[in-house]
């Protein structure tokens, strides 16, 4: 079976700068902290970080998250190209083999696609849809090409003022590595936001491992010495993302999370990253988001009014898709997931 070690893997990603951040052995060293183990599965040029977790006795479930890579996902039929079509269904012939030696009860994918891409005709075959998402279906990503002035020209009048503004009163952002004022922020935010925090191990951890690389910052905006605000900016390749981030229920007046996210820009600019990744917004329409969002604050409405001012593109992600090996227990799975309302 070609499962690879950390290193290989490691090796292997060299060859795909477009690779996301779920997709590396950190993120894998992270989730292995908490109740995950994963395994790295390599057939030519296509591979995957396969991350297992244990919830029923033996059993598991199996995840891939925003991969297979070396996929592509313009690619309806691959049965014009004969070693391409070869190499994907040996690829998942031996991830099935995989899930079923670890006795996955089922496996879900995530593709690093964006709708209306075109999958692979696999998961048409061997997947049916999922009803479940566990990364968010719609994002915003803001283009950083250009120099600063071009990326700033590109966003919206107000939060370009809202960045001037914190400028102006006096706001500033610097790098850091105080988590127990990071944590108090997240915690605030997510009491007032009505959003479920990581425990302060987690993000330490999370830092521990991309920090060293080059992949993380940890950004702290403050006034008079005052902590208004916290955001935590990860880069791999030609992306950077917007995972974790908080402000105070103080001097909000003051525009310290655009600001934030301005120096967030600046930093994955600097890493050469041509996109931020802003993660996360309401997944309706374009149009329902522009008619409904001046009303609605519910949810990530608020998120998206904040956000869609960075002048990004409103993406979809494909989706995801479940392959099923132990049918019974997966009927309970999604009666589950229907009795949630999820």
């Amino acid at each position: 079976m070609p499962v690879v070690t950390e290193r290989e893997w490691d090796e292997y990603l060299q060859g795909y700068p477009g690779a996301h951040i779920l997709q590396t052995s950190s993120w894998g060293k992270l989730k292995g902290q908490f109740g995950w183990e994963a395994f790295h599965l390599v057939v030519g040029p296509i591979g995957a970080q396969i991350l297992f977790r244990r919830f029923l006795g033996g059993l598991c479930f199996a995840y891939i998250a925003k991969g297979p890579l070396g996929m592509k996902c313009n690619q309806n039929d691959l049965e014009n190209n004969p070693e391409s079509h070869f190499l994907l269904r040996t690829f998942f012939n031996e991830l099935d083999s995989l899930c079923r030696r670890k006795r996955a009860v089922f496996l879900k994918i995530e593709p690093d696609c964006w709708e209306p891409e075109i999958l692979p005709d696999v998961f048409k075959h061997n997947f049916s849809p999922g009803l479940q998402s566990i990364q968010p279906r719609r994002t915003i990503m803001v283009s950083l090409v250009g120099d600063g002035e071009s990326i700033l020209a590109r966003m919206k009048q107000k939060t370009r003022y809202n960045i001037r503004l914190a400028m102006k009163k006096g706001v500033s952002v610097q790098a850091g590595s105080d988590f127990e004022q990071f944590y108090l922020l997240m915690k605030i935010t997510g009491r007032r936001d009505n959003f479920e925090v990581h425990d302060i191990n987690y993000y330490r951890k999370v830092y521990k491992l991309f920090y060293p690389r080059g992949e993380c910052e940890l950004l702290f905006a403050r006034y008079e010495g005052k902590l208004l605000g916290v955001l935590m900016v990860f880069s791999h390749g030609k992306c950077a993302w917007y995972f974790y981030g908080g402000s105070s229920d103080e001097k909000r007046e003051y525009m310290a999370s655009y600001l934030l996210q301005w120096e967030a820009m600046r930093w994955a600019h600097s890493k050469g990253c041509l996109e931020y990744d802003l993660w996360g917004v309401p997944d309706v329409s374009s149009e329902i988001l522009e008619q409904d969002f001046t009303s609605r604050s519910d949810g990530l409405w608020g998120v998206y009014r904040f956000k869609r001012g960075f002048g990004g593109e409103l993406r979809r992600s494909a989706g995801s898709f479940d392959r099923v090996y132990n049918p019974g227990l997966y009927f309970f799975y999604q009666w589950w997931l229907k009795f949630r309302g999820v």
